[in-house]
């Protein structure tokens, strides 16, 4: 089996997967256009923020399992995976605190002017009157879109600072915001009307597109810091660069549209005209501690893969098919009781869209389970439960 890696691993990962003995094919300069054009030997591809296109899946024949060495799986055509029978799995949670961290680097920075500190510094300006105008954080308010792990990394370390924290998200309750020691806000305008800072936290899907719209920006306060380190669409670029030119707000982002596909090399964006918004590299999970634990977690999804047949963080698997009957197959474990079933359920064009089998204490009976798109006539459960030496019973029951 051939692991292809697409992006920066640390080599203890890499070593670790060979160590499975699997064929790695490390490539960590790979491009979305290299990868477009095919990988013909890969079984399984672990990427980070390289784009896995629909071309990459359709002229990959042998690929069967893409992993995302981290959450955010936007750079993945998974419909195209879905429709090729390839697993898309990745790694959540394990760069929360990384992200976290940036969040909170990009709200100091910002605050103290560091950069044009450190640049007039390096060509040789002393300016201190200029960058001795910080407002301080302490007792500030910090505003939280989304209150998953990175979110709630990032309350602690602002709680650290002393700052007060009101936030939003849909499974943000009472209860939960009591814990957190927070201000439950009933919705996201609401939030930016109390914050000095907003701090944006959320999976990219459609609900949240655009969800940071003109309307939320404009109830922020002027000289308001927006953060945004988790996908560049779920903000109004456009209104966000307005109120930027206007010099109303001030913002800090790890991600932004049209962000070069390339890993170095040249390239121009409107925000580089503009001197209160700090950009950096869509960097939030990279650091050290960070890419050891994706990438400990990629590793430890293709070690069950191959050793188990199994997927965790399995993303795209559809978790309730329509399928209307449930057949239940209690059978003597040995070969060929399951291929039997199911030829009579071909021979009667029943499609088994879900099956499980599972194996009792002793090895010797076993339990299946199958989703059936349509009723089985009578004499098709017939000779299934005719098979004195295989069938112990068949059950049919409608699924409601």
């Amino acid at each position: 089996m051939t692991v292809y890696i697409a992006d920066k691993l640390p080599q203890q990962a890499v070593d670790e997967l060979s160590d499975l003995g699997l064929n790695v094919e490390n490539n960590p300069g790979a491009s979305a256009d290299d990868l477009s054009k095919g990988i013909v030997d890969a079984h399984a591809l672990i990427v980070r923020s390289t784009v896995v296109s629909k071309d990459c899946i359709k002229k990959s024949p042998n690929l069967s399992l893409i992993v995302r060495a981290g959450a955010g799986v936007n750079n993945i055509d998974i419909q195209a995976a879905s429709e090729m029978g390839i697993y898309v799995a990745n790694c959540p949670g394990k760069n929360a605190i990384a992200v976290a961290e940036l969040s909170m680097g990009l709200i100091l920075a910002a605050d103290r002017y560091l950069a044009e500190s450190i640049i007039q510094f390096r060509s040789g300006s002393w300016n201190k009157a200029a960058y001795s105008k910080a407002d301080g954080l302490y007792g500030k308010t910090l505003g939280i879109i989304g209150t998953g792990q990175i979110g709630q990394e990032v309350i602690k370390r602002a709680q650290a600072f002393g700052m007060k924290v009101v936030a939003w998200s849909r499974s943000l309750n009472e209860e939960m915001a009591d814990e957190l020691e927070i201000i439950r806000a009933k919705n996201i305008e609401e939030v930016a009307s109390k914050s000095d800072i907003l701090s944006i936290h959320l999976a990219l899907n459609s609900d949240t597109r655009g969800i940071i719209s003109k309307t939320v920006l404009s109830k922020l306060k002027d000289g308001s810091l927006v953060v945004n380190t988790s996908r560049a669409e779920v903000l109004d670029e456009d209104a966000l660069f307005e109120e930027l030119k206007s010099g109303r707000l001030k913002a800090g982002l790890d991600v932004f549209s049209n962000e070069p596909e390339f890993k170095k090399g040249e390239f121009s964006h409107r925000f580089q005209s503009l001197d209160n918004v700090y950009v950096t590299h869509h960097t939030g999970a990279s650091t050290m501690q960070a890419q050891l634990a994706v990438a400990a977690d990629a590793v430890d999804i293709i070690r069950g893969y191959v050793r188990e047949g199994k997927v965790r963080n399995w993303l795209n698997r559809c978790e309730h098919t329509e399928a209307p009957w449930q057949l239940v197959v209690r059978h003597f474990d040995k070969p060929g009781v399951i291929a039997n079933v199911m030829t009579e359920l071909k021979d009667a064009q029943i499609n088994a869209q879900e099956l499980e089998n599972v194996i009792f204490e002793g090895k010797k009976t076993a339990c299946c389970t199958i989703q059936l798109d349509a009723e089985p006539s009578k004499e098709t459960l017939q000779n299934i439960r005719t098979r004195q030496d295989e069938v112990i019973s068949a059950t049919l029951t409608p699924r409601s």
